[in-house]
């Protein structure tokens, strides 16, 4: 079901804009068909680079590269990699707390937040480290320090942290970042009560799956307020699939095309690879999945079948390009500023949305927006303080 009416939701950027991003899938799943493994498309350093390339060249501001223990390319080592490529494009990194010792995550951070000048973004992950499977309790506790050492690595003089899990007194001077007034943006997805109140006390954009108008609402009233009980404001976006067409019919074809070669029991292998595979938010994709008609479509551009095959986020807009345009501006009157795309293939799909929707859409980056990337080169370590 859709809002009624719909009024925007308390968010910091009142502006009536959006970011909108692409998707780079590092970790594998790239494919002419849902639930094959696609050899040509695989998860090498060369086809992920021609993505990023190709997402830039076609004017999307930000690109994400998630993170998972598959086959395929890690976050850090591969956005360090193909970064002096970039001019213009910002990078989403995905990081999962508890990796890597913090003050080595902080360096790591600040050595890419430099090669980049200031185009990167952190998506936090709460999720299992892979292998294991932990007290929620001890992740979010973890989470929390983690994001309390960075933010003291990027804005004081020293980390001074003492945690149940952390405890450093060290200089920051290693660490200090390229972007200034706070240093990166984070991002940060997760639907339980632990993991909003990480996103409502430390990060600047909620992410969300798709769901149905009234739930996305419901959760994005829900995290507002547990945001200004902090004393703060965030915004909101969006990780979605699409599939856009010149009309209709066509998407709709496109999207049964997909889905020739799925096969139920390698799906279903193929979805039990991921971490957050048992999460709370899958759970919620699952149930929405169920409410949809025969052909998968729970709202009238809204289908669910791509949750099926992968654990995350497991639906998509498929429609005319008209369609597209006018959901998304509902979106936007929710209070949605982030919008994370992706299609089947990647390249493809993104040339696509870039011909018939990107040039309608109040395109942005949210670091600049965010005053977080300096106009002049920075005084850091890094750059040209003077080395004590």
């Amino acid at each position: 079901m859709s809002l009624q009416n719909i009024t925007t939701a308390p968010i910091r950027t009142t502006q009536r804009v959006a970011e909108i991003s692409w998707f780079n899938d590092i970790i594998g799943g790239d494919t002419e068909y849902l639930g094959v493994l696609d050899n040509s498309r695989r998860s090498s350093y060369e086809h992920c680079r021609d993505i990023t390339l190709e997402a830039e060249k076609l004017g999307f501001s930000n690109i994400l590269y998630p993170t998972a223990y598959t086959v395929g390319q890690d976050v850090l080592t591969f956005a360090a990699s193909v970064a002096p490529e970039t001019e213009k494009i910002t990078f989403l990194a995905a990081i999962r707390t508890g990796e890597i010792h913090p003050p080595m995550l902080a360096r790591a951070i600040s050595s890419l937040d430099h090669i980049l000048k200031g185009r990167l973004i952190l998506n936090i992950i709460n999720s299992d480290l892979p292998g294991t499977r932990e007290n929620p309790a001890l992740r979010y506790q973890r989470c929390n320090e983690v994001i309390e050492i960075l933010k003291q690595a990027w804005t004081q003089d020293r980390i001074q942290h003492k945690g149940e899990i952390y405890q450093f007194d060290m200089p920051s001077d290693p660490v200090k970042p390229y972007q200034q007034n706070g240093g990166p943006l984070l991002y940060f997805g997760g639907t339980s009560p632990g993991s909003r109140e990480v996103c409502a006390k430390h990060c600047d954009v909620f992410l969300m799956w798709p769901e149905s108008e009234e739930s996305m609402y419901a959760t994005m009233q829900d995290m507002s307020a547990r945001a200004a009980a902090e004393g703060r404001t965030i915004d909101f976006g969006l990780r979605i699939h699409v599939i856009v067409r010149e009309t209709q019919e066509e998407a709709r074809n496109y999207a049964k095309k997909l889905m020739l070669k799925f096969d139920e029991a390698r799906a279903l292998e193929i979805r039990s690879r991921g971490e957050d595979s048992r999460s709370l938010g899958v759970i919620r994709q699952d149930e929405l999945r169920e409410t949809a008609d025969v052909d998968g479509f729970v709202e009238e551009v809204l289908w669910t079948h791509i949750g099926k095959v992968f654990s995350g986020c497991g639906s998509g807009l498929v429609g005319s390009a008209d369609q597209i345009i006018a959901k998304l501006n509902r979106y936007m009157d929710m209070g949605f500023r982030a919008f994370i795309f992706s299609g089947f293939p990647l390249i493809e799909e993104a040339n696509y949305f870039a011909d018939l929707v990107l040039p309608h859409l109040p395109n942005v980056s949210m670091p600049r927006l965010q005053n977080r990337i300096p106009e002049e080169i920075p005084v850091t370590p890094l750059t040209t303080a003077e080395l004590i």
